[in-house]
């Protein structure tokens, strides 16, 4: 049996289950995707060895950009700033009033997306949305605005990807044909290791933190990625939120 977000929306008696993600089904009714929306938004779990290796890569000042297509908003909360993100499909950090567009920030809309319930705005009692990507959506302009970064980056690492979702799935294939690639992930994807012309292309494939893991080894960092883990979580302990899963 089923046990997937899919699965548990059967008796919301939706048209199709990715209605829930739809835009113009979330203006005729919003109803299904808050019923849904807790179990998608930040709080449910923390940022594991992976974001915190991110994290370390500002910290070190070697972190040009991090595109992302998660909505969870872990890599915000492993500390890394909102300028050096691109939140591809969007985040529920923010969040916008479908009527009259006035700004949100998630603390001003825990409780009711908590609870099930559809967020209204203050000032006109208009339905609010958190800033995700539905279908139907463009991508935020952010994703444009840095794709200059690509050209002068000289290294591009990919983690826990299908590369399948364009225009996502392209930005593989915009840094300098001269520049290593490095794939971290469950399986081979894209033209990674495949494309005769990027000899620098390199693959470990299996568990993405197990991976992340190692590649921290060689690079003899392994050390200040776990005490950055275990010094945030501390942090997050004393703010009473739940354990990684």
């Amino acid at each position: 049996a089923g046990s997937g977000l899919y699965d548990s929306l059967r008796p919301l008696g939706l048209p199709y289950p990715e209605a829930v993600f739809d835009i113009q089904y979330f203006a005729h009714d919003p109803k299904p995707f808050f019923a849904v929306a807790r179990r998608l938004c930040p709080g449910s779990c923390r940022p594991n060895y992976t974001h915190y290796f991110a994290r370390l890569l500002h910290d070190k000042g070697l972190l040009l950009r991090l595109y992302t297509q998660n909505i969870d908003g872990l890599e915000r909360r492993a500390g890394i700033p909102p300028e050096r993100l691109v939140e591809a499909h969007g985040t529920f950090a923010t969040a916008t009033c479908t009527a009259c567009r006035q700004r949100y920030d998630w603390d001003q809309l825990r409780d009711d997306v908590l609870q099930g319930r559809v967020p209204l705005c203050h000032h006109c009692a208009g339905v609010v949305k958190p800033d995700i990507v539905f279908f139907g959506e463009q991508l935020p302009l952010n994703f444009y605005r840095h794709l200059i970064d690509f050209p002068l980056a000289d290294l591009l690492i990919i983690l826990g990807t299908s590369l399948e979702v364009q225009p996502f799935a392209s930005l593989s294939e915009l840094v300098r044909r001269s520049v290593p690639r490095l794939l971290i992930n469950q399986d081979a994807v894209g033209s990674l290791c495949r494309d005769p012309t990027r000899s620098s292309d390199v693959a470990e494939l299996g568990d993405v933190v197990r991976g992340v893991k190692r590649f921290t080894d060689l690079l003899g960092w392994s050390g200040e990625v776990s005490q950055l883990l275990s010094r945030e979580h501390r942090k997050l302990e004393n703010v009473g939120e739940p354990p990684s899963h």
